[in-house]
């Protein structure tokens, strides 16, 4: 349980003139309570009143387990046979009146899930929006934050190594990415972060690419994209490495996406713009002409989930502070012809920035 983020948000509460505030994402959910947990279309949530106790909302067969975590205040559970809005409203109602004000995360909250809680409260303002504060108390990790990164980002490395080490002719994405996460698993690593990539060939030119049943051929490029989480924190990283001799043309694909993440990696340091970093990297491969073969963002935060704020891309002018954690990945995707992406998440210092994952980012190649 996190407390001093759950004081900071009671401040902020007091500030905003809001009675209760009502957290729905899970990530959220496990940020300030400490218990994680993936409902599906269950309901998990967190109230918080300015002046009183929070309560945790679990369905019933998560009781137990949402007791024996960190969190120590009550934790209200629910049959799957009963209504999950009309115990909340009660529960809400009795401990702490019905409130003039009820904040919300505007950008989780499905409609019909504030339809119920408008209908239960319907003199209740809603207008107040917890994303912002959220993504603000989440900006800034803490000595312990970045340490759990870290160990997430190590086992990010060793992912690698499975993968890389798995590689061989024939052997297609899909059977890359079962044995990196049977692999884990043997090794107590149970959760991705996300789920792991791995393209091959012009494959990886489809940057959100789905493996399937391609095989490795030699003389192409492989993209790994993974990450896991570990201690409640999440890692992310990408590296691309070649299967035998690339040619000419890989190579100099990769040395200009390399240049370009090194570049902005160097330029990370308090004070900087997010936006100043993108452009960095936009800068270096539009320089050799393949601008248009960038066609996403930098990067974005990370801890917790695997994207949090802040977003790293054109019109963001928010400015980098010591102790921010976020991606740097760019890449170049020619269709039908190669894809390649570069990626850590880094760390914030007070004069630079220091990268989660340790696996060499030169080109390697893999016979």
């Amino acid at each position: 349980m996190n407390t001093t983020k759950l004081t900071e948000l009671k401040n902020w509460m007091k500030e905003n003139h809001t009675d209760l505030a009502y957290i729905s994402d899970p990530g959220h959910i496990a940020y300030f309570a400490g218990y994680e947990s993936e409902p599906h279309e269950r309901v998990l949530a967190l109230f918080v009143s300015v002046d009183k106790e929070p309560f945790l909302f679990t369905p019933a067969l998560e009781v137990e387990d949402a007791q024996n975590s960190s969190w120590s205040y009550d934790v209200i559970g629910y049959l799957d046979s009963q209504n999950p809005w009309g115990i909340i409203a009660n529960e809400i109602t009795s401990r702490y009146g019905v409130p003039a004000s009820l904040s919300l995360e505007k950008a989780n909250l499905t409609i019909d899930r504030f339809d119920a809680l408008a209908t239960a409260f319907p003199g209740t303002d809603f207008s107040t929006d917890l994303t912002p504060i959220i993504q603000r108390l989440q900006l800034i990790k803490t000595e312990a934050e970045k340490n759990k990164l870290m160990e997430a980002g190590s086992w990010a490395d060793v992912a690698f190594e499975i993968g890389f080490k798995t590689i061989k002719e024939g052997v297609t994405e899909q059977e890359l990415v079962a044995e990196i996460e049977y692999q884990l698993k043997r090794q107590g690593v149970m959760n991705m972060s996300f789920d792991t990539l791995v393209l091959a060939g012009e494959n990886a030119a489809s940057p959100h690419g789905t493996p399937g049943k391609t095989a490795v051929s030699k003389n192409e490029l492989v993209l790994f994209d993974l990450g896991v989480i570990w201690n409640g924190y999440c890692s992310d990283a990408t590296r691309t490495v070649s299967f035998n001799e690339p040619t000419e043309f890989q190579e100099k694909i990769y040395a200009i996406v390399l240049e370009a993440q090194l570049k902005a990696q160097e330029a990370v340091k308090p004070g900087v713009k997010a936006s100043e970093l993108d452009k960095i990297a936009r800068e270096v491969i539009e320089s050799y002409g393949y601008g248009e073969y960038f066609n996403h963002r930098l990067g974005h935060g990370i801890g917790t989930t695997v994207h949090e704020y802040p977003s790293l891309v054109e019109g963001n002018d928010l400015v980098i502070e010591k102790g921010m954690c976020f991606s740097l990945e760019p890449g170049i995707y020619i269709p039908e012809k190669v894809g390649v992406r570069i990626e850590d998440c880094v760390y914030v210092t007070e004069d630079g920035c220091v990268p989660f994952t340790k696996t060499p980012k030169e080109l390697q190649i893999i016979n």
